[in-house]
């Protein structure tokens, strides 16, 4: 699948990586080092659904994880970032219903749509940005691992996953058995068929059902369950073990936690991922934006109405990524008054020194990617004076590297 282009990113003078990178990890709740094995960092993020690009709720999770990939960057280190599209499932075909379109069409124009806001937001895309649609055989091949393993078994015609098989299963989210049957309902699982084993066991491959897409498989034909096609499509990219699995907190359960239970079963390695970081939620009105609240806010739109991406991107950033957080139109004024301040001191001809600057964004981010810190750190920046004539350029080329706001 194509992915967007990517913008130029300036590089920065000095070592960037004597400070150790401290990411928050969901399954241990608590703050480890990230640190790659070699030069090559491994990141995994879950990707949309294509039927209602791209609202603020998605832009703040991949700016959250585009501020990863610069600060690793930034290290000297490439990145192999894997992002699917989960571009075939119930929500996609139910809002085509609703709308009276065939669904492929949603899927490629909301997909399309992504494409376009990510690339006006100055996100980085992916290494590899695959769809499930043209990952399906191998999808299907990763069920059928997880089948001759004993870890699968039919209902009717369908294939579920015994979480029994897996001997981590509930280490990344550590919900108890009440709080997971309770998030399966309401995210999409089945805890009440009958005929599984165990209430929480997810769905590896729906069979044919009459007016449904399926795809031709040694399963017989059919299409994927949403968790194992991620486990799939990461470990056939990234391996086992791979640094970061990345998502909104609201993926933790079921979603990373079965995902991780195929990966780990399918493969025969632990763990799935060496760190699982989650995005909080953002809400406006005190409710979390959703579709069935009907109260999202759009990219697309917010682009429409002449709103310049960098004074977005800096309004999402100024919550930490894994604080949920209220939208409102207050926020963009204020990402829009601090734009206009910081491109004001960027063109200054001298100011107060860069590499201190310089010094202190890449320690907020390394603290776990503090982007509010690092905001108000460039905000002292321009309202203090000073004699240094390259102090202007490095601080525009080091908000561009890495916040990727372009102050020129």
């Amino acid at each position: 699948m194509q992915s967007w282009p990517a913008t130029p990113v300036p590089t920065l003078p000095g070592p960037a990586d004597a400070t150790a990178l401290r990411l928050h990890d969901s399954a241990t709740g608590g703050l480890l080092d990230v640190r790659p094995g070699g030069r090559t960092a491994r990141l995994y993020v879950c990707g949309i659904t294509p039927y209602d690009a791209t609202h603020l709720g998605h832009a703040a999770t991949y700016l959250a994880f585009d501020t990863l990939v610069r600060v690793w960057r930034d290290r000297g280190l490439s990145v192999d970032y894997v992002q699917n599209v989960t571009d075939i499932d119930d929500p996609l075909l139910e809002r085509a219903a609703r709308d009276g379109e065939d669904w492929t069409v949603v899927a490629e124009r909301e997909t399309a749509l992504f494409r376009e806001d990510m690339t006006a937001l100055r996100v980085l895309p992916p290494t590899s940005y695959v769809g499930a649609v043209e990952a399906m055989d191998e999808i299907a091949a990763y069920v059928v691992r997880l089948l001759d393993a004993g870890a699968a078994y039919r209902v009717d015609d369908d294939l579920y996953f015994s979480v029994a098989a897996a001997e981590h299963f509930g280490r990344v989210s550590s919900y108890d058995s009440a709080t997971m049957l309770q998030l399966a309902a309401e995210r999409g699982g089945d805890p009440d068929r009958t005929g599984k084993k165990d209430a929480l066991d997810p769905l590896l491959w729906r069979a044919a059902r009459p007016g449904e897409p399926a795809w031709d498989s040694p399963l017989g034909p059919g299409r994927p369950g949403w968790h194992v096609e991620c486990a799939a499509i990461a470990l056939n990219r990234l391996g086992s073990g791979f640094d970061v699995q990345g998502g909104g907190s609201d993926l933790v359960f079921p979603h990373h936690e079965m995902s991780a239970a195929h990966g780990e079963v399918g493969s025969g390695a632990w763990p799935f991922a060496r760190a699982y970081a989650h995005a909080g939620m953002v809400g406006l009105d005190g409710e979390k934006m959703s579709k069935s609240r009907g109260n999202l806010v759009f990219v697309s739109r917010l682009r429409e109405a002449g709103v310049d991406t960098g004074a977005l991107r800096l309004a999402l950033l100024d919550g930490h990524y894994r604080s949920d957080r209220e939208w409102s139109d207050s926020s963009l004024r204020a990402g829009e008054q601090r734009l206009a301040a910081w491109r004001a001191g960027a063109a200054r001809a001298r100011g107060p020194a860069g590499s201190a600057l310089l010094a202190a964004l890449r320690a907020a981010l390394a603290d776990d990617l503090d982007t509010p810190t690092a905001l108000r750190a460039v905000d002292a920046w321009c309202a203090t004076a000073g004699d240094d004539e390259t102090a202007p350029a490095l601080a525009a080329d080091a908000v561009d590297a890495l916040l990727g706001v372009s102050l020129r």
